[in-house]
């Protein structure tokens, strides 16, 4: 799987109901197999987004990267499948169309439980490092939160 190390339009417009992001070169780049593959404006340097429908538009648009004499050439359609790029278009349309992306209910409260187990860990580090530190005012007023 590839995933976008660094994606900034060079220059965004908006024409209807249409957004246009359009790449340049270091503005784009993927990561694949561990090394940095960079943005070649030699094929398709833009995306095409439906702002009604949030739908990319041009998927047959092929995209080049390169990392010294390798190159990588991939249509849009599947440069979304196999990476993480519509977080990094969302993220990018979020903040040019000032757009709210509502996030499901099921992931909020996921995240939500982790962050309780989390803080949950936390505590039970701190109330260790008292013990190890023998902090004994520290490890009271952790416990006495407990009862």
């Amino acid at each position: 799987m590839l995933s976008v190390q660094r994606m900034t339009p060079f220059f965004t417009s908006q024409e209807d109901f249409r957004l246009r992001l359009v790449f340049a070169y270091q503005y784009f780049s993927i990561i694949k197999g561990g090394e940095v593959y960079q943005f070649v404006p030699s094929e398709g340097k833009e995306i095409v987004v439906n702002v009604k429908s949030l739908q990319v538009e041009n998927l047959g648009e092929v995209f080049v990267f390169q990392r010294g004499s390798k190159f990588i050439r991939l249509p849009l359609y599947q440069l979304l499948l196999i990476s993480d790029l519509h977080l990094h278009l969302s993220t990018i349309l979020e903040g040019t169309l000032k757009l709210k992306i509502e996030m499901p209910e099921v992931v909020i409260a996921e995240a939500g439980q982790l962050i309780e187990e989390l803080e949950a860990e936390y505590y039970d580090r701190m109330i260790d490092y008292a013990l190890e530190t023998k902090n004994r005012s520290l490890f009271i007023q952790l416990t006495e939160g407990m009862l």
